[in-house]
Parts: structure tokens; C-alpha cells; sequence
């Protein structure tokens, strides 16, 4: 068994309004389908047990993109938007924060009755890796949210977030199932964050001895190690800077949509009719879709498809958080009914980017292209937590333009 990674994230007490979560579920649900219609249910599950995929997810639906409250408006947005579909989608999201954790045996017992699947080993599974991280590996985080997902397959995948008091940050883990041979000899790929101390991990194969002499433990051959190690520890800062994102990436996504027209690509002619801010936020998220996993190293590069709730980089714009929506909405349904061509225009947007990568040098200065987005956010319905965006004095809305 490995554990996919970890995550250190500076804890956050905001909300998540309203206005934004019903967008986050629709966005959430519309995002999840292109990659189940793409890659599969266990394509969808090997990403979100990718740390740096989880938060470029959550950034992308207009989310805090360094906070801890990323994790459980992410996975309740997803539950919320995806369990109504599940018979169709062929995924359950079971679990939550707090009580709603505890539900989670329940919960997949009633999976496992509606598919056949084996609810027993489920719940152990769930429960033993819960253990694992909050007992096992006692690194002074305790978790409160714990969300297991599972396909109709039988893979499945784990996101649950502990909290460590008196120093405001909070650990986030990720299970994925593939590979399963053990949860008590070296279950974990790597476990990472920033160094705080010792810490007591009774799931080495160093504490053989320390484990049998408190429990009876099974006779299993120890994992070997694995060798990759993924790592991400976010920084305490709220905003976003420069050296948060890969500058040359974001710069070549802000000339796609703004320096260059999409019909003066044959490949986008189906997307002709949208603004430059909407093909800036469907650049983004089509990356989130296709984009493979070297591409979210800098999670906070995302942010720049729907800003955040708090307004950082910039407040969340509305009216093309709603755009960006739609247009993935109609290309899923399409995609159904066996016309796929808007859904294969989407993902050529990133492919388009990335080419332009190659030969890009980026010229944007960093804080004017944040500045630009303030200043014309009240046109795209700009909003945070705090309210909604004014226009400068004397500005004026062109109520054809598009966004």
C-alpha cells in the first residue's frame, strides 16, 4: 500500500459563501465528468490522491490556494455534486469533516450494497487508514476530516486532513489504492512537511519489535521503500507572488487569451464567440483535466482561472466563473450524445499553451498583471467574501462585450 502524499497548509477560518459553493459543485461535478469521460474513474482517483493536483483543483474553483480550508470545501463541493450522479458517473464520495467522517463505514456499506462491492474490506480500509495517520504515525496532527472515495471498480482513494494546535497549520493526506500489500509495514510512499521534531511512526519496518510487543501483528514481508518522494509544503502568506507561480507557464496562458484571438486557431474555431477572460479561465481548467502531473507543481498558478473568495490573487469573477461553467457543461453533454468536437476544442486549448511554452519568454510584470485583474474585476461580476467589486470612477460597462 502506498500513501500518495502529503500536504502543510496554514489553517484558515473563513467560510465559503453561498454564491460560491453552489459554483464550486457545478464546476466541481463538470470537471469531473470530462476526466471520467477522458481517463476513466481511476483516472479521476489517481489524481485527486495527487497533493499538487488537489490543489490546483481547488484553486481553479476559486478557492483560498495555500489555506487548509481548501480540503473540505473541495471534497463537499464534490460530494454534494457528484454522489446525485453516482449510479452514472460510476464514483462514491463517502465521508466529510467532523461528524460527517464518522459516517463513512455507513456509507460505503450502502455502496457496496448498491454494487456488488465488498463493504467489509472497504470499511477496513477506510478505518485503517485513518488509524494509520492519527495513531500509527503520531506526528501531532490529529485528524478531522476524513473523505473516501471509491469506484465502481473497487479502487479508491483517500483525502483526510489533521490539525496540530499551537502552531496554526494543518496536514492533509492522500491514499491511493493500486499496490495494496500492507497498512503496517511502510504503507506510506513518504510522509513530508516541514521538520517539527521527532515523531513516533509505528507503520516502519524499523518498529517491528515496538509493535509486536504492543499488538499481535500479522506476518507480512516488509514493502521496500519506494523511491519517489513528492513534497509540498505551502508558504504562510496569503497572497500570491511571483516566485509562487512558474511565471513562463502563466505568461504563455495570458497570451493565449488575451494577445492572440482563438480564431486565429483552426482548432478553437468551436470556442469562437468567448471573451478573453473566459479563454483564460478554460485554459486553466483544461489543464486541471488533461494536463499530466509534472503541470501543478505550482498549485497557486491556478488561482488565476477565478481568483479567491478572499480576493486573492483577485476577487472571484463571476460572470466568467458562470461562462467558463457553461461552455464545460454543454461539452460534457455533447460528449454524450457522441458529439465530442467542443470537448476536444477544450483540451486543445492547454495543448496550445504548453506548445507556446517551448520558445515563450515572459514579459508581463507580475504585480500589473494582478493589478489589471482588480482594477477591470467589477466588470466580470467581481466578488469576495467581503462584497462585491466597484468600478473605478467614471468607468463604464459595454453590455456586449464578452467575457
Amino acid at each position: 500500500m502506498k500513501r500518495a502524499g502529503s500536504a502543510d497548509l496554514p489553517l484558515h477560518y473563513g467560510y465559503v459563501p453561498k454564491w460560491l459553493a453552489e459554483r464550486m459543485a457545478k464546476l466541481g461535478l463538470a470537471i469531473t465528468e470530462s476526466i471520467i469521460m477522458e481517463f476513466g474513474q481511476d483516472g479521476f482517483l489517481s489524481r485527486i490522491s495527487d497533493p499538487f493536483w488537489f490543489q490546483s483543483f481547488g484553486a481553479v474553483m476559486g478557492m483560498d490556494w495555500h489555506s487548509s480550508g481548501i480540503t473540505t470545501s473541495v471534497m463537499g463541493a464534490l460530494k454534494r455534486a457528484v454522489n446525485p450522479y453516482s449510479k452514472d458517473l460510476g464514483l462514491y464520495i463517502c465521508g466529510g469533516k467532523g461528524k460527517f467522517s464518522r459516517q463513512a463505514p455507513h456509507e460505503l456499506l450502502s455502496v457496496a450494497n448498491r454494487t456488488g462491492l465488498d463493504g467489509n474490506y472497504l470499511v477496513r480500509c477506510s478505518k485503517l487508514s485513518a488509524k494509520v495517520d492519527n495513531t500509527a504515525v503520531q506526528d501531532g496532527f490529529q485528524l478531522y476530516t476524513h473523505n473516501f472515495i471509491v469506484s465502481h471498480s473497487g479502487q479508491w482513494a483517500v483525502v483526510q486532513q489533521g490539525m496540530r494546535t499551537g502552531n496554526s497549520t494543518a496536514r492533509r493526506y492522500h491514499w491511493h489504492s493500486p499496490g495494496i500489500s500492507s497498512f503496517v509495514n511502510n504503507p506510506h510512499s513518504f510522509i513530508y512537511g516541514q521538520n517539527q521534531g521527532n515523531i513516533l511512526n509505528m507503520a516502519s519496518d524499523k518498529a517491528l519489535q515496538a509493535r509486536d510487543a504492543v499488538m499481535s501483528i500479522s506476518r507480512e514481508a516488509p514493502q521496500q521503500m519506494l523511491a519517489e518522494v513528492q513534497k509540498m509544503v505551502l508558504p504562510a502568506h496569503h497572497d500570491v507572488r511571483a516566485k509562487d507561480v512558474d511565471l513562463k507557464r502563466l505568461g504563455s496562458v495570458l497570451w493565449l487569451a488575451h494577445e492572440r484571438s482563438p480564431k486565429d486557431f483552426e482548432d478553437l474555431l468551436l470556442l469562437e464567440g468567448l471573451g478573453p477572460r473566459t479563454m483564460q479561465s478554460l485554459a486553466l481548467v483544461s489543464e486541471v483535466i488533461y494536463g499530466a502531473p509534472s503541470r501543478f507543481k505550482d498549485p497557486a498558478r491556478f488561482s488565476f482561472a477565478h481568483g479567491g473568495k478572499d480576493g486573492h490573487p483577485f476577487p472571484v469573477p463571476v460572470k466568467t466563473y458562470d461562462e467558463t461553467i457553461s461552455v464545460l457543461q454543454k461539452a460534457v453533454y455533447q460528449a454524450k450524445i457522441g458529439q465530442g468536437e467542443k470537448q476536444q476544442a477544450i483540451k486543445k486549448i492547454s495543448e496550445i499553451a504548453r506548445q507556446a511554452e517551448k520558445d515563450f519568454t515572459p514579459n508581463q510584470n507580475f504585480e500589473q498583471v494582478i493589478e489589471k485583474e482588480h482594477r477591470e474585476s467589477w466588470r466580470y461580476g467581481g466578488r469576495t467574501v467581503f462584497g462585491r467589486a466597484k468600478p473605478p470612477a467614471g468607468a463604464q460597462l459595454n453590455l456586449f462585450a464578452k467575457y
